[in-house]
């Protein structure tokens, strides 16, 4: 007789993804490890964290800030939007929503929505990319119920002391903007850091596997 051998399943490697809102650069990140989870059998880890704690411990300057960079924004936004396949629209007054209104009320209803009901984190992340709370609630299929009990345990020291603690584990490996990308490649525990959206092809030759471009075969567009 002949013994019968089953091959073990390919272990997942495990890619975080520390990011914030407001950076519509998170966003293009955000939606490709989505689509490339199953293709490259990620253990995709969405971590919510703070951008302007990370911006002010890392002694960074928000791009917005440098005037030729920011020009350089609008349009550069305008491009990768369309390769990305993402509907990223400009708000009214880029300035006010980064800058005045900020992203940690908006990051503390995503942790709250994390802890509770994981299920819905990506589907409430991605509409906050459309903007306003009740409406990419709604949007992301949660009830009028989840949303007001969100809302509620954003002042509630638990989801403020998870948001903190993934903005100091991003720290710890070194972040200094938004998306903060860790690739854990190996069993050596130090996971290598890959920053921004342009450099799938470099994360995947870190993880040992194919770039395909931005929208793989078999994956739908926004």
């Amino acid at each position: 007789m002949q013994s019968k051998c089953k091959m073990a399943a390919p272990i997942k490697k495990t890619v975080e993804l520390f990011y914030d809102v407001v950076s519509p650069y998170s966003w293009f990140a955000f939606e490709v490890l989505c689509r490339y989870e199953n293709i490259w059998n990620l253990d995709l880890k969405m971590k919510p964290f703070f951008l302007g704690g990370i911006m002010k411990a890392a002694d960074n300057t928000p791009p917005a800030m440098v005037p030729n960079r920011g020009q350089y924004m609008r349009k550069d936004l305008q491009r990768l939007a369309k390769y990305f396949n993402v509907p990223l629209n400009e708000p009214k007054d880029p300035a006010e929503m980064m800058f005045v209104k900020g992203s940690l009320k908006t990051q503390r209803f995503i942790t709250a929505v994390d802890m509770k009901l994981p299920s819905k984190t990506r589907d409430v992340t991605r509409e906050m990319w459309h903007r306003n709370w009740s409406r990419a609630g709604l949007k992301a299929g949660l009830t009028e119920e989840q949303i007001a009990t969100f809302l509620q345990d954003m002042s509630d020291s638990r989801v403020k002391d998870r948001l903190k603690q993934y903005t100091e584990e991003a720290l710890g490996y070194k972040a200094f903007g938004s998306p903060t990308i860790m690739a854990h490649v190996d069993g050596n525990g130090k996971p290598e850091l890959v920053f921004g959206s342009d450099r799938f092809p470099v994360l995947a030759q870190l993880l040992g596997k194919e770039w395909l471009g931005p929208t793989p075969p078999g994956e739908s567009k926004l």
